[in-house]
């Protein structure tokens, strides 16, 4: 029995070995054969890692080469939390030298992660700072930032970059495919630890630069916009402010200003709200700039005269429940005296005149309630209801400016087809982009969109702004020593919470073009809620003037026959 059970107990313990061998072999050839690339991938993903390079980011200028956003070197603190050795003391000593709160450097360096960020992009002076503190286990990693050099110029025209170096607003973002540059990769290979191991780094892709982009926008027409609302704004205590300066003959924006300013270089300490780019997404009702293109409407299809004229009530016109009033009482008055003078009751008898249908089709002509399509990014289309939805009311109402709202790029778009000679040209902001040497590799022409009114219908029109400006007129504080000028004023309630017109929030604007009778620059000026004074011959009219005085100026633009336009002028009203 002993012999017996000796030779099972070796049976079965060789038995045991054979199937653990065959089991092992087999698990061999599986892991060898079938899961071998899987495991080296593993494997090599563990010590083997692709690092990416950014192209450095392309440069912006002004219309006159000059830097308004470039890409700067920039050192970030990183930590390799295994190898700091008393984090409690390094998290105070970091703190200290960033200026931040120590729990969250504590917070960091407890991560399990084997590499952490402490401070992106940080200065100089907090660079040297931690420099100083020779702390084991600190890295400083070289990466770019974009950097602003004229700090608060153009920022909502320009906007931002994130940290990733991806546009975030403005033209940043609108050409941030042609702004960005390509990565490129190095596969490097680290211990444990993090350390690179092998100093023989294989590079997979070669980074290329990104392309520069030059603008329209020219720096010193920008600032002296902004200067000009910045004063104004403080005068009145307004919320905000706007303007535009365009060519009206090309669509080229030379100005896009707002107040408040904020610095894209530290766009995050600013409130969201400053970073939008107004003048194109925010629409507003312009109340009585809209008058020029009624106007327009009246002649074109009308078939009225400057000189024809309406009887303006003396002041207050019933249409069924409402009753339309006027600052000042009229009684029989010209189209161009209905212009000059800013009447509403006009604007009125003019709708009647040639009907909603003709109003509308003018004001969708004119580019009223569709996108202008600028190269900038959330532009509304504002809002232009279709005339079979209008009200006998509706339609005297938005004669005048009331129940559409507008942009402020559609307003000046609108209003430079007039200086234009009838012409509907297309805005834009960019006028090329060229490669890293500056070699043009696209340019932007003038587009034209389409003719509004004939070339008879805007001269009449021009004629009738001219007067807007003279004694009398509402625009008289945008006159202009040596320069003749069209424009139209307007002041407009804005709408409260509850719906209803505000007697106490105004929109004051201005909107027009010098020299009058060979366009230069078309202007216009928003000022938001002024205090005091409102009404836009008042506020904004002065705007306009400081900005097109020192613009016309700087761009060393003659007067013209100022006289003999004055003289015409004159004429016209007289005739009314």
């Amino acid at each position: 029995m002993t012999g017996k059970y000796i030779k099972f107990r070796i049976f079965w313990v060789g038995f045991t070995f054979i199937v653990l061998f065959a089991v092992i072999g087999a698990k061999a050839v599986h892991l060898q054969v079938y899961s071998g690339p899987w495991l080296a991938q593993k494997a090599s993903s563990q010590y083997e890692k692709s690092l990416k390079s950014h192209g450095m980011r392309g440069t912006v200028y002004d219309r006159n080469l000059r830097e308004v956003a470039v890409t700067i070197d920039v050192t970030s603190i990183a930590a390799r939390p295994a190898k700091i050795k008393h984090p409690q003391a390094a998290s105070r000593a970091l703190a200290k030298a960033l200026k931040t709160d120590r729990r969250k450097i504590r917070k960091i360096l407890a991560s399990k992660s084997p590499f952490v960020w402490i401070k992106r992009q940080a200065s100089p002076k907090e660079t040297a700072a931690v420099k100083a503190l020779k702390l084991d286990g600190i890295e400083f990693v070289p990466e770019r930032n974009r950097f602003y050099p004229n700090k608060t110029l153009a920022s909502q025209a320009l906007g931002f970059t994130g940290l990733d170096g991806y546009g975030l607003e403005g033209i940043e973002f609108s050409y941030d495919k042609y702004l960005r540059g390509s990565d490129g990769k190095q596969k490097v290979f680290r211990d444990a630890l993090g350390e690179v191991f092998n100093k023989e780094q294989k590079k997979e892709g070669r980074s290329v630069a990104g392309h520069n982009i030059i603008l329209t926008i020219d720096g010193n027409v920008q600032y002296i916009a902004e200067s000009a609302l910045a004063e104004a704004v403080k005068e009145y205590s307004a919320r905000s402010a706007m303007a535009i300066v365009m060519e009206p003959q090309t669509g080229a924006i030379l100005a896009l200003a707002h107040v408040p300013f904020f610095n894209p270089n530290a766009y995050a300490d600013f409130n969201k709200e400053l970073w939008r780019n107004r003048a194109i997404t925010d629409p507003f009702e312009p109340g009585s700039t809209m008058k020029i293109f009624s106007a327009a409407a009246a002649i074109e299809f009308g078939n009225i005269k400057a000189h024809d004229i309406f009887y303006c009530e003396n002041g207050a016109y019933r249409i069924g429940q409402n009753v339309v009033h006027d600052i000042k009482k009229h009684g029989w008055l010209s189209l161009q005296q209905i212009i000059k003078y800013s009447s509403n009751i006009g604007a009125v008898k003019l709708s009647e005149k040639i009907g909603s249908q003709r109003l509308y089709l003018m004001f969708r002509k004119f580019g009223f309630g569709a996108k202008t399509e600028i190269d900038s990014p959330g532009e509304t289309a504002g809002s232009l209801t279709h005339y079979k939805n209008w009200t006998t009311v509706d339609t005297g109402a938005i004669a005048f400016g009331y129940g559409v709202a507008v942009s402020g790029i559609q307003l000046i778009t609108a209003a430079s087809a007039i200086a234009n000679d009838g012409i509907l040209v297309k805005p834009y902001l960019v006028q090329a982009i060229t490669d890293a040497n500056n070699e043009p590799l696209k340019q932007f022409q003038p587009q034209t969109v389409r003719r509004v009114i004939s070339e008879k219908t805007a001269r009449t029109i021009k004629t009738i702004m001219k007067t807007v400006i003279t004694k009398g007129g509402t625009g008289v504080n945008a006159a202009l020593e040596g320069y003749t000028v069209c424009g139209k004023t307007g002041t407009a309630r804005k709408l409260d919470e509850s719906g209803t017109y505000s007697e106490t929030r105004h929109i004051a604007s201005f909107v027009g073009f010098t020299p009058a009778d060979d366009p230069k620059l078309t202007i216009l000026v928003v000022i938001d809620e002024p205090r005091g004074q409102y009404y836009g011959g008042t506020v904004a009219a002065p705007v306009f003037r400081r900005i097109a005085r020192e613009a016309l100026n700087y761009l060393n633009i003659a007067p013209g026959s100022g006289i003999k336009q004055f003289a015409n002028a004159r004429r016209i009203e007289a005739r009314g």
